[in-house]
């Protein structure tokens, strides 16, 4: 049996915590070769994160700047990965998501002629501007790529719709319930200064489509909502973009229910969606995790491309207008009846078994 050159690539936190499960499940596999490359998109989350699953880089092209701008940042990555591609030679490039190391990662593998796997493509929202720039990267990256590796049917019909090959999509679920799974299973304790007897609303924020304003707009919901109800406890882990930071710190000082701090690592995060009652965020892996350990969830986007647990109920998009964030967030704290509606514990994107199909797609094409 000849030996496969996988080259995984890796930017940021929730690439690392969608791929990890990939990456595992490949150095198991003897016809694989596997070589981990971090272009450190994030660079202190991406490092406490795969350091939590295990893996070592093979390579780190600690690609990120301070105020780097998406063309300077898309630019390094290209010269970058190049070398890297012309040195390593891989037979095949994995990919994973919608950040800017994607669609650069996916170019690059074009021009050498490379195939690549996509790990959770398709997702769409049909608006190239929400999100931005990742809807732009996910539609861009599907027509570079050969394995389509999708999480559920209904993003299996956008990439048909769109003239994708059928045997070149392969339905696995999403890799971040196996993660998830495999996490929530250690019993991490959530290690915080937060009062169990409170009820406890998790917030997350850090789309780009929603600096300024937007999250002005977030913030002012959150204060409000955190005086109208001193009985609840308020955690919000803030991104380090000073878009996010410095903005959180000005807005949201000085409130005793309302506790800001410093990204979680990976584990302590999923005990606080365990602890939540409650999670308001922007992030799409959220939206994914959360239903399945039975949270409802808040959206604070005006679209989402994961519309399935929508559909289900256990998710709600609510924008960015403070007072549309009060009303739904008060309603849920308020009314029994509508919580329990939410709170179903059903998630619609998989079994835990995603990297497994996802190896045993590529073992057939390869062995």
């Amino acid at each position: 049996m000849s030996v496969v050159k996988i080259l995984c690539v890796i930017g940021t936190r929730p690439e690392a915590i969608k791929m990890a499960p990939v990456i595992l499940a490949l150095k198991k596999e003897r016809w694989a070769q596997v070589h981990v490359l971090a272009t450190a998109q994030h660079r202190q989350l991406l490092d406490q994160t795969l350091g939590f699953f295990g893996i070592n880089p093979d390579t780190d092209l600690d690609i990120m700047r301070p105020s780097q701008t998406l063309s300077t940042l898309t630019a390094h990555l290209l010269l970058d990965l190049d070398e890297v591609l012309l040195k390593e030679k891989p037979d095949v490039v994995l990919v994973q998501g919608d950040t800017t190391s994607v669609l650069a990662s996916a170019l690059a593998c074009f021009y050498h002629r490379i195939p690549v796997g996509h790990v959770e493509a398709g997702l769409r929202t049909g608006d190239i501007q929400q999100p931005f720039p990742e809807e732009a990267n996910r539609v861009i990256t599907s027509k570079l790529v050969r394995w389509h590796f999708v999480p559920t049917e209904n993003v299996r019909q956008n990439l048909l719709t769109e003239g994708v090959v059928d045997a070149n999509i392969f339905v696995t679920g999403n890799t971040v319930i196996d993660a998830l799974l495999t996490t929530v299973a250690l019993g991490v304790e959530l290690g915080l200064d937060i009062d169990p007897s409170k009820r406890l609303v998790l917030v997350t924020s850090h789309r780009r489509e929603n600096f300024g304003e937007p999250f002005q707009n977030i913030c002012e919901a959150l204060r409000t909502l955190a005086e109208n109800n001193p009985q609840v406890q308020f955690l919000f882990p803030v991104h380090p973009n000073p878009s996010i930071k410095d903005v959180a710190q000005v807005c949201l000082a000085g409130l005793p229910n309302l506790t800001l701090c410093a990204p979680l690592a990976y584990p302590v995060f999923v005990a606080a969606m365990k602890a939540a009652y409650l999670i308001l965020t922007d992030s799409g892996g959220v939206q994914e995790e959360a239903p399945a350990l039975g949270k409802p969830v808040l959206v604070l986007r005006e679209e989402t491309e994961r519309p399935e647990a929508v559909a289900q109920g256990g998710v709600r998009l609510v924008g960015t207008d403070c007072t549309r964030i009060v009303e739904e967030a008060q309603r849920l704290l308020d009314d029994s009846s509508a919580y329990r509606l939410m709170a179903q514990g059903v998630s619609p994107y998989g079994d835990g078994q995603a990297a497994g199909r996802i190896v045993q797609a590529l073992r057939e094409h390869f062995c």
